[in-house]
C-alpha cells in the first residue's frame, strides 16, 4: 500500500504517501503535477523535477483541454486522453466530470471501437492484467500483487464481440478500461478500486494473427472444456483473493455469455452489461416514453430486431415489467416478435438457443418487414449490429397503426445504428419517440433543436455497481436491474413534461447514478444479500463513497 487516506489537526481529510520522488510523479493516482505545494515539494524531494511554476487544478484542466481539442482526430483524442489517465488520474476525471457530453464518446462509444481495433498499434503502458491461456498456471500469483489490494470492481472481457466490431483479441482491453472510467466519472467509484482484466484465450482475427506488433497471444482461440476451465480458474482465484467484488463480463461473444452469467451468477456477485445492462436502460427509457404517449407498459406490441443474447435480454425485463402491470406470463410473451436474419423466431422446427426459447411465436415464418405489418408494433428495438436495417418502408409501415410510434435503434458504433434520428423524425411526420445506442447530434423538432436520447447504458451500470459495493452484495439479481430501470425512468424530463427528452443530460448523470444506487441498496436490503446492516441514512453512505477528482494534501507516511 502506497499511501492511506487521514485526517490532519484541523480535521480534514489528507493522504499519507510512501513514494518519493519519480517514483511519486510516475504514479497515475498519485500524481499531482505542477499542483504539489512548496511543501509537498521539499518533503518528496521534488524540487528540480518539476517546473518551478506551483498552478492548481482548475489550470492544469484548462491546459489538457486545450491540448484535446487541439487534436485532429477522434482517435488522436482518444490516445492523448489514455495517456492522461495513465499520468495523472485525478486530473483526468476532472477533464472527463467537466466536459462529460463531449469526452464520453471519446473514451467509450463510438470512439472505444477504434481504439480497440487499433490497440494494439497505440499501446503505450500498462494498465490493468492480462492473463493469457498459455499462463493459467500463474492466475493465482498474477491477482497476488499487493497493487490489487483495494480492488473492488472488475470488468473482464476476453475479447471476442466487442461492439458490433467482432473478435479483436487482446485489442479489446480497451472495452474494460473504458467501462471502469464511466464507473468512476458516472458514480464517483475511486479509480483505485477499479482493475480491468482481459482473459486473452487467442483470436480468430487472421489479421492480427499476422500483425507482428499484435500485443496479444498470436493462437487461434480456445473452445469447449478447456475455455471453460481457465475461466473456473480466473473466478476460483478472484473468489479466493478478494473477500467481495464485482465482477462484470463484458463483450463475450454470444455462445458464452449467457453461459458464463447463468455458470458464475449464484457463485459471485456478477452481470453481464450488454444482457442485463442493455435491457435495464431500454427498460428504463420505455418507461419515460410510455409516459409521454399516455400510454400503459402492458399494452405494448415489441419488435425486437436482433434476437441474440441482448435482444432476448431487453425481452425478459420488459416482460417481467409487463407481469408487474397486470399481465400473466403467457399474455406478457404473445406481445414480442423477435426477428433474426431468418426473419421471425418461431417454434415451427428452428433451432433455437434455449434463451431465445421462450419468445419464440407460433406463427409462420415471416421477414421483418412481413412482422411489421403483421404486429402493429408500438415498440421497435435494434439491437442487430445492421446499420441502417429500419428502411423508410419499414418506419412508415409502422407509423400507419401508431399514432406516437417508440423508435430505439441502439446498436453502435455509429455506423451500426439500425436508423438515424434525423429519417426517423422525417418518416414518421415528427411522431416518433427515440433513443439511440450511439451518439447523435441535436436534431430539429418542432422546429426546435432537440438532443437525441442515447440510451446509453453508462445510466444504468456505474451506479448498479456503487449500490452493490456499497451494501458488499452477495449476487446481482433481475430485481436490482428492474429497481435501477425504474430509478432511471424517475429521472426522466419527460416527469414534469411529456414533450421533455427522455432521459437526463449527462451532466447530471452523477445524480442519476446516485438514485439508481439508492435503488439498487434498497433492494439488497429488502432480498437479503446485503453484508451490512442498514444504515440510519441511506444516501448520506452512498454519497460519502463518491470520489471527487480533487488534490488532497499530502505528508510523508512515517
Amino acid at each position: 500500500m502506497d499511501y492511506r487516506i487521514t485526517i490532519d489537526s484541523q480535521g480534514n481529510p489528507c493522504l499519507e504517501v510512501k513514494a518519493s520522488d519519480y517514483s511519486l510523479i510516475t504514479h497515475p493516482l498519485l500524481n499531482k503535477g505542477m499542483a504539489f505545494t512548496p511543501e509537498e515539494r521539499d518533503a518528496f524531494h521534488l524540487f528540480g523535477l518539476l517546473p518551478p511554476q506551483i498552478t492548481t487544478l482548475d489550470i492544469q484542466r484548462k491546459r489538457s483541454y486545450e491540448a484535446f481539442k487541439n487534436k485532429f482526430s477522434d482517435l488522436e483524442k482518444y490516445i492523448y486522453l489514455r495517456d492522461l489517465q495513465d499520468s495523472n488520474e485525478t486530473l483526468f476525471y476532472s477533464l472527463v466530470c467537466e466536459h462529460i457530453e463531449e469526452i464520453m464518446p471519446i473514451i467509450y462509444t463510438p470512439t472505444v471501437g477504434l481504439g480497440c481495433q487499433q490497440f494494439s498499434h497505440i499501446y503505450r503502458r500498462p494498465r490493468g492484467v492480462f492473463i493469457s491461456y498459455p499462463e493459467r498456471q500463474r492466475i493465482e500469483s498474477i491477482l497476488s500483487n499487493p497493487r490489487f489490494n483495494n480492488t473492488r470492481v472488475i470488468v473482464v472481457s476476453d475479447g471476442e464481440r466487442i461492439l458490433g466490431l467482432g473478435d479483436q483479441g487482446a485489442g479489446g482491453m480497451g472495452i474494460p478500461i473504458g467501462k471502469l472510467s464511466l464507473y468512476t466519472a458516472c458514480a464517483g467509484i475511486y479509480p483505485g478500486f477499479t482493475l480491468p482484466i482481459f482473459l486473452d484465450v487467442g483470436t480468430n482475427n487472421s489479421a492480427l494473427q499476422d500483425d507482428p506488433l499484435y500485443i496479444g497471444w498470436a493462437h487461434e482461440r480456445i473452445r469447449g472444456q478447456e475455455y471453460y476451465d481457465f475461466v473456473d480458474a480466473f473466478i476460483s482465484a478472484v473468489k479466493k483473493r478478494f473477500s467481495h467484488v464485482l465482477v462484470q463480463w463484458e463483450d463475450f461473444d454470444q455462445k458464452n455469455a449467457n453461459p458464463l452469467l447463468e455458470r458464475y451468477r449464484d457463485q459471485v456477485c456478477s452481470f453481464n452489461d450488454d444482457i442485463q445492462g442493455t435491457a435495464a436502460i431500454a427498460v428504463g427509457t420505455l418507461l419515460a416514453a410510455i409516459r409521454a404517449t399516455g400510454t400503459h407498459l402492458r399494452d405494448q406490441r415489441i419488435v425486437i430486431v436482433g434476437a441474440g443474447s441482448a435482444g432476448c435480454g431487453i425481452s425478459m425485463l420488459i416482460k417481467q415489467s409487463m407481469i408487474t402491470d397486470g399481465l400473466s406470463d403467457e399474455d406478457a410473451r404473445k406481445r414480442f416478435f423477435l426477428v433474426d436474419r431468418n426473419g421471425l423466431l418461431t417454434d415451427n422446427g428452428r433451432e433455437l438457443l434455449a434463451f431465445q426459447k421462450p419468445f419464440a411465436q407460433s406463427l409462420p415464418t415471416m421477414s421483418f418487414k412481413e412482422v411489421i405489418s403483421h404486429a402493429h408494433p408500438t415498440l421497435l428495438i435494434g439491437v442487430s449490429g445492421q446499420g441502417g436495417i429500419f428502411t423508410q418502408d419499414i418506419v412508415e409501415e409502422m407509423a400507419k397503426h401508431v399514432e406516437r410510434p417508440i423508435i430505439f435503434p441502439l446498436s453502435n458504433p455509429t455506423p451500426y445504428s439500425e436508423a438515424t434520428p434525423t429519417d426517423l423524425l422525417a418518416w414518421t411526420n415528427g411522431r416518433a419517440i427515440i433513443g439511440t445506442g450511439s451518439p447523435f447530434g441535436n436534431i430539429e423538432k418542432n422546429g426546435k433543436s432537440f438532443r437525441v436520447d442515447q440510451t446509453n447504458n453508462s445510466y444504468i451500470f456505474p451506479g448498479l455497481g456503487l449500490g452493490l459495493m456499497a451494501t458488499r452484495s452477495r449476487l446481482v439479481t433481475d430485481r436490482m436491474f428492474m429497481a435501477a430501470a425504474v430509478a432511471l425512468a424517475d429521472c426522466s424530463p419527460t416527469k414534469n413534461n411529456p414533450n421533455a427528452n427522455l432521459l437526463p443530460p449527462l451532466t447530471e448523470i452523477r445524480n442519476v447514478s446516485l438514485q439508481v444506487a439508492i435503488a439498487v441498496a434498497i433492494e439488497a436490503f429488502s432480498s437479503g444479500l446485503a453484508n451490512i446492516d442498514p444504515p440510519a441514512d441511506l444516501e448520506h453512505m452512498i454519497r460519502q463513497l463518491m470520489w471527487q477528482p480533487e488534490y488532497l494534501p499530502y505528508k510523508r507516511w512515517k
